[in-house]
């Protein structure tokens, strides 16, 4: 690289992040954001996508057209993610938003793939999900050639998820803390 940041082949160094639509993904998004700026960097947002069954059930039966629409469905979401992200006037730094085919690990694996980008991920889904499906950040941190950080859970879904329990299990909500009188009043 030279001193102004840049390969030699002229590139600018990247903040690759992974995008679900989740809060973690998020919040991911506004942690590479601040990468970004911080490294003068361009920001990449990845949205992985998988046809549905996977790529072994597809090869089973392919069907090009509800290919297409899955394809369209993750633009939409990407697109919707950056949105509730940035709003419409979109980040201040350079953005590269890409929606790739394959696993979401693997795919973002193969695009942070230069050893001075920075993958930015976020964690999302709840316990139960990450037992049964893969560890993204798990397997980038492993296989990736470049940094990972892995952004904590927002406070505020901790509050939701705990919320969502007690009310599908028709517990009681405590109600929210009333603001203490100042002394003299």
């Amino acid at each position: 690289m030279h001193g102004d940041g840049r390969h030699q082949d002229g590139t600018a160094p990247r903040v690759v992040v992974g995008v679900s639509g989740s809060l973690g993904s998020l919040a991911a998004l506004h942690r590479g954001l601040a990468e970004a700026r911080d490294r003068g960097a361009v920001l990449w947002p990845v949205l992985a996508w998988e046809p549905p069954g996977g790529e072994h059930g597809y090869r089973r039966s392919p069907c090009p057209p509800l290919l297409a629409a899955v394809r369209e469905a993750a633009e939409r979401r990407l697109d919707e993610a950056l949105a509730a992200a940035f709003g419409t006037d979109g980040p201040d730094v350079p953005m590269q938003p890409v929606v790739i085919r394959g696993e979401t690990g693997p795919a973002l694996a193969h695009v942070a793939d230069r050893p001075d980008d920075l993958l930015v991920l976020g964690r999302s889904g709840g316990p139960l999900r990450r037992r049964l499906r893969r560890s993204v950040s798990a397997y980038c941190a492993r296989r990736a050639g470049c940094p990972v950080l892995v952004v904590p859970v927002p406070e505020l879904l901790h509050d939701l998820e705990a919320l969502h329990r007690r009310t599908r299990w028709h517990l009681t909500v405590a109600p929210a803390p009333e603001p203490l009188a100042a002394k003299g009043r």
